[in-house]
């Protein structure tokens, strides 16, 4: 693949220049993206891009849960419908070994080596990467000191549980607009179910055994729901069944949530002033209480661009890259992706800027996506299983249920159960 970090203008303003066939302005790419910000501000940063190389970029810009069904159906079937996708940790390796995507292979200046380890082995296959990261994260609490310090209370690292729902009760106070937790509700492998099965890994819970047999039943996950659902229902905002990572960046943005937990990349989008952080709490057990993600982007086999996306995908997961988001006027050192690189966070501009930083590091290196003896499988939040996302959707769905109290806990449990054993057992996990 040739290198495209000659020109003066990339080297100016971190764009990497194309030559021959790409510019003549007919090479044209289309990128599949979740609508996350800093996929939304890489639309304006990449316009730079379009005018150093002829290559036009058409944006797909798509709903967390849409965007994975689309993607997975286009890139399974063949459809060719993009030429570069948001994919994420679950898909990449089971991707790549399936060869629906393409490996990635850049020029010695990309410098991969430079990618966390953590979001390289995630995105990898036997030693291939299939997807580069855009931005990384892990999950951990944001909450409003001014508002625990008012009410008399802390959050500390690696909480208990309890002492965080003692937190959100304290910060409650819904007749004027502050609810005490706001986490995430909307039915989804990577949605709800992103933040519940952390719970439920620390409570010492699991998806499977080692056998692939769903553990839903279990005590562990009758605990862990039990409290989501009463510190959500009790002093979250109304309707957190239909709240995803966007609606509840805006509403913490409008001043309306005490605590929330989430991917670390979320504070990247904060403005109020008074936002603490603490490592994410569990009842007992520390690992597995925090995700660990990487949204990245691979080239779905067989695109007829495939030379040209690959390009993009180089310049847009690169060191320079990161300076263009830092060095523009529209975003500065506070909104480029973090996550990815190790280089960001030795960036002056870039510790001056993200006071959440070193919260951010923390929460990815404590991450334990390796297998357990709890947990017999890759993966913290997800099961780097092909049949996860059907069994994760499922489940989400009756979790949703649970939480709007169109069921009981109980009963959405034994249904989730039901379900996820049904595509397990015809999988061919056991008889």
């Amino acid at each position: 693949m040739k290198s495209l970090r000659n020109t003066a203008l990339g080297l100016a303003m971190g764009i990497t220049g194309a030559t021959g066939a790409f510019a003549d302005g007919h090479t044209e790419l289309t990128i599949a993206i979740v609508n996350n910000g800093h996929m939304i501000n890489m639309q304006t940063v990449a316009q730079a891009y379009t005018q150093e190389t002829g290559v036009t970029l058409n944006w797909v810009s798509l709903e967390e849960g849409v965007l994975r069904e689309q993607v997975t159906s286009d890139t399974a079937t063949g459809g060719g419908q993009y030429d570069v996708i948001n994919i994420g940790m679950q898909e990449a390796p089971i991707w790549g070994a399936a060869g629906w995507i393409e490996p990635m292979d850049f020029d010695a200046d990309y410098d991969v080596d430079d990618i966390l380890p953590a979001m390289r082995a995630g995105l990898s296959h036997e030693g291939t990467l299939y997807a580069a990261p855009f931005y990384g994260e892990s999950s951990m609490v944001m909450y409003r000191k001014d508002l625990t310090d008012a009410a008399g209370v802390t959050i500390n690292d690696n909480d208990s549980w309890a002492r965080v729902m003692q937190a959100a009760a304290a910060m409650h106070d819904p007749d004027n607009g502050v609810y005490g937790a706001c986490l995430r509700g909307k039915p989804g492998w990577g949605d709800n179910m992103a933040f519940i099965t952390t719970v439920v890994n620390s409570f010492g819970g699991a998806w499977f055994d080692a056998d692939g047999r769903p553990q839903l039943d279990s005590a562990m996950w009758n605990q862990a729901v039990n409290f989501y659902v009463d510190l959500l229902g009790n002093y979250g905002p109304p309707g957190s069944e239909g709240n995803s990572f966007n609606e509840i960046l805006a509403l913490y943005n409008e001043d309306k949530c005490g605590l929330w937990i989430d991917a670390t990349i979320a504070a990247s989008f904060l403005e109020n002033d008074n936002v603490a952080y603490a490592q994410s709490p569990n009842a007992g057990v520390a690992a597995g209480a925090n995700w660990l993600w990487a949204w990245a982007m691979a080239v779905p086999t067989g695109s007829p661009n495939s030379e040209a996306a690959h390009d993009f995908i180089e310049w847009a997961t690169s060191k320079a890259y990161v300076q263009a988001v830092g060095n523009h006027a529209e975003f500065g050192w506070g909104s480029v992706p973090t996550g990815q690189r190790a280089s960001t966070y030795a960036i002056p501009e870039f510790q001056a800027a993200a006071g959440f930083a070193a919260a951010e590091m923390a929460a990815i290196d404590s991450a334990a996506p390796a297998a357990s003896d709890i947990k017999p499988y890759v993966g913290v939040q997800f099961a780097a299983i092909p049949e996860f996302p059907e069994v994760g959707s499922a489940v989400a769905q009756e979790m949703a249920a649970a939480l709007s109290g169109a069921k009981s806990v109980e009963d959405a449990l034994a249904a989730a159960q039901e379900a996820a054993d049904a595509i397990m057992r015809e999988a061919g996990y056991y008889e």
